[in-house]
């Protein structure tokens, strides 16, 4: 029979890995609901939305005055380009996302066909709401020591006709060669755009396979798993060259 001392240090044991249990359950709840917060909703277009300093009546009025689409149309301020993955850490989903405004590049335009298109991003300048997470992705996963660099080549022209007038928002499907970790790859996808007063603003996402473009998978350890696959996504603001 059991002595008293030995029941005490069962229900010692016993405590010690309720506590344990409890704290990789809730540690990871805990954080991802209070402390790093949700995770940055998808890019999208406001459908509609007046320039700054304008009332719904005047950008209503000037709907119809944008003027042709034809020209040189360049990346400006407010554009940004990141990801999005799928991670569970100790049992708890969560959205990874990745962020940055440092993207550049322009589209040509002859009449009202998208002749030409390319984008680029510093693969460094993207970053989450963790340090540990962009560590990794600087490093092991995107290696941006060897690999500075993301890039978008539209291959395949766009039309746009009938061009649509301000405000409104079309659809489109584009296709070109998307260069991540030192590859490219052909892809096709759907992107949406938007006249505005003053310029173009075009949003859209990338499905990417993670083996495609000989990306590692970004699981670790067995800690935090990924899904084998995430998502290129942009919104892009243009302006006359």
């Amino acid at each position: 029979m059991a002595s008293r001392g030995t029941w005490r240090w069962l229900r010692w044991v016993v405590a010690v890995v309720a506590v344990v249990a409890v704290v990789a359950v809730a540690g990871p709840f805990i954080y991802f609901h209070f402390v790093a917060g949700s995770s940055p909703a998808p890019l999208r277009l406001k459908p509609g939305a007046a320039p700054s300093g304008t009332n719904s009546a005047s950008a209503a009025a000037s709907s119809g005055r944008a003027g042709p689409v034809a020209g040189t149309w360049q990346v400006v301020a407010g554009s940004q380009v990141g990801y999005r993955v799928q991670e569970i850490l100790v049992g708890q989903a969560h959205t990874a996302a990745g962020r940055s405004r440092s993207v550049t590049g322009q589209l040509v335009i002859a009449g009202t066909t998208v002749r030409s298109a390319s984008f680029r991003v510093p693969m460094a300048s993207i970053h989450t709401d963790s340090a540990q997470r962009d560590a990794q992705f600087d490093g092991r996963i995107m290696d941006v020591a060897a690999y500075p660099t993301g890039s978008f080549r539209l291959t395949r022209p766009i039309s746009l006709a009938p061009v649509s007038a301000a405000g409104t928002i079309r659809t489109y499907t584009a296709t070109g060669n998307l260069t991540l970790h030192g590859q490219a790859r052909a892809v096709t996808f759907p992107l949406r755009a938007e006249r505005t007063v003053t310029g173009i603003e075009v949003q859209g996402s990338i499905p990417v396979l993670f083996a495609r473009w000989g990306i590692p998978n970004p699981s670790f350890t067995g800690f935090v798993t990924t899904q084998n696959h995430g998502t290129l996504e942009f919104l892009l603001n243009l302006s006359r060259a």
